[in-house]
């Protein structure tokens, strides 16, 4: 069984440096990681994970491993790993399958390769394990316990195998805990996606027209930081509530037919297919851009684009043009991929910090709770969801007040 397959092991002094880096930042899992490092409750367990590889995740990797985890790690998306940090990971005796531009087989390989070490427990980032294990590799499935799901998108993929009873262990739906989603995904994707997008094309978001497709967690702290840079900002919706919600927040709400024709920048955010379709892109401006914060690359109908641009050229860095066949421009970065890991470097740490310290508690949970749980969807508990709001609150120096008894007994009566 081959122990890595990364680009260049002689990048890792840089892979080192950029964990320590976000270490440094992230006081809630440098406190769990000396919990685990004292007990070691993972002594000998086998985790496989596939989650965005960079340097955030690069020490969740090591907190659990610090447990006794044995590790085998790979990215979720083929332009989000990052090399240095992959070829670090293995000098620190991880088995690390990934490199930065792989193809789509080689991914899939390294997904294979990532549980060939016969897991325990897996910790997902869009599905990808999951699928795998109850396709190619259904043998494996006996032996594993359950695992943890990163983000909306896995999620998704989960709920519809529960409701068609293919699933075949309980897995946590890490995404949904409170402290996941109303941080990660509002915050976080919030800040990183404008960090990206600015980055990439050196523009000015004032006084832009913004198109956010899709109005959850992800989509309300995107048009919230659009919004706070001066942008004008469009929501489209398939949701009535969250349209509502949109409209009541000051955004304008609409049809993508109609977003088309207004937008200078467009963000998809919904987790489905084709949200801008060729028929949207043939409305848009000259030189509109267009970026996906959706986690596959299925949001931008990127196939007809490819086979259909009259001309496609190089822009800019993390920029590809394509000459429409009305004769416009329209502008694509990172391929229609996840633009705030594909062409940056992700969330904050302090974001991750909370998400990944969820990680590592649920999959604490799935092993001691193992025997206990239904093969489902299942909730972070409020214990680990309060623990880690605390810790966040206490790496601030910020205490808040508790209630009294009489005040207990008064929430928790009905004859008042």
């Amino acid at each position: 069984m081959q122990d890595y397959d990364v680009r260049d092991l002689s990048l890792a002094p840089s892979g080192h440096r950029k964990i320590e880096w976000v270490k440094n930042n992230m006081p809630i899992l440098n406190g769990i990681e000396e919990e685990f490092k004292k007990t070691r409750p993972f002594e000998g367990v086998k985790v496989s994970l596939s989650v965005h590889l960079e340097a955030k995740t690069a020490y969740l990797c090591k907190v659990l491993a610090a447990g006794g985890a044995l590790m085998s790690v790979t990215g979720s998306n083929v332009l989000s790993t990052q090399d240095d940090v992959a070829a670090a990971l293995v000098e620190d005796g991880l088995r690390v399958f990934a490199y930065h531009g792989a193809t789509e087989e080689e991914y899939f390989k390294h997904i294979k390769m990532t549980l060939e070490n016969g897991p325990q427990i897996i910790i997902d980032d869009g599905g990808d394990l999951v699928s795998m294990l109850h396709t190619e590799m259904t043998e494996l499935l006996p032996g594993v316990w359950g695992g943890c799901e990163e983000t909306t998108t896995g999620v998704i993929r989960l709920n519809a195998m529960e409701k068609d009873g293919a699933l075949k262990f309980p897995m946590v739906a890490v995404n949904d805990a409170k402290c996941k989603h109303l941080f990660d995904n509002r915050y976080g994707t919030g800040q990183s996606v404008w960090e990206s997008i600015m980055h990439c094309t050196n523009l000015i978001v004032a006084a832009k027209t913004v198109v956010v497709a899709g109005y959850g967690w992800c989509g309300k702290g995107v048009a919230m930081r659009a919004a706070a840079f001066g942008a004008r900002v469009i929501v489209t919706e398939v949701d009535p509530v969250k349209a509502i919600e949109a409209k009541m927040d000051g955004y304008d709400v609409m049809p993508m037919a109609e977003a088309a024709k207004q937008g200078d920048i467009f963000v998809t955010v919904t987790g489905c297919e084709h949200v801008i379709s060729k028929d949207h892109i043939m409305l848009m401006k000259e030189n509109a851009i267009l970026s996906n914060a959706g986690h596959f690359n299925v949001e931008i109908d990127m196939e007809w684009l490819e086979n259909n641009a009259q001309e496609k050229k190089e822009a800019r860095e993390n920029i590809m043009a394509y000459k429409l066949p009305n004769g416009k421009w329209v502008n694509v970065i990172a391929e229609g991929r996840l633009v705030n890991i594909a062409a940056s470097n992700g969330h904050p740490a302090e974001i991750m910090d909370m998400s990944f310290a969820v990680q590592a508690l649920s999959a604490l949970y799935i092993l001691n709770n193992h025997n206990n749980l239904e093969d489902k969807v299942i909730y972070v508990t409020e214990e680990i969801d309060n623990l880690v709001a605390e810790r966040k609150l206490a790496a601030w120096n910020t205490e808040i007040d508790s209630l009294t008894d009489e005040q207990k007994q008064y929430l928790n009566s009905w004859n008042l």
